[in-house]
């Protein structure tokens, strides 16, 4: 599901997400939340690599906030969700959520992502015609 600040993707749960207890290793919420972040970005149509490679600018993120409810394992379906629920001149502010298929909340997280210079890693505007398709 997408809309213009929102978009959902269905992540399966490998071996390799896995701890030695057999549940998703807390750093792999990060990565399936990073995922969905990078394909809203290009739904909008922003190229992150023309992005990096012409303009000089990227996205990083500043701040994150976790909360782990429910463990997921092995061949879980999940949903991933982001939404977008502010922007500024240099940020996106994300609200995100991993669920099963069928519903159950496990995590949910707030992210915050700084646009930068790709050179400086300093902040910098998030380009106009970025923008404009957020508004």
């Amino acid at each position: 599901m997408t809309d213009n600040n929102h978009l959902t993707l269905p992540i399966r749960v490998y071996h390799e997400d896995m701890d030695d207890a057999g549940i998703v290793y807390y750093a792999n919420y990060l990565k399936f939340m990073s995922r969905v972040r990078s394909e809203w970005l290009r739904s909008l149509g922003f190229d992150q690599a023309a992005s990096m490679r012409d303009e000089r600018v990227t996205f990083a993120v500043r701040s994150v906030t976790m909360d782990f409810l429910r463990p997921a394992r092995l061949d879980d379906l999940l949903m991933v969700g982001a939404t977008l629920q502010s922007f500024g001149r240099a940020s996106l502010n994300f609200d995100q959520e991993v669920r099963l298929i069928s519903g159950e909340l496990l995590c949910r997280g707030y992210v915050r992502l700084a646009c930068i210079d790709v050179d400086a890693f300093r902040p910098r505007k998030i380009p106009s015609d970025f923008i404009a398709k957020l508004t």
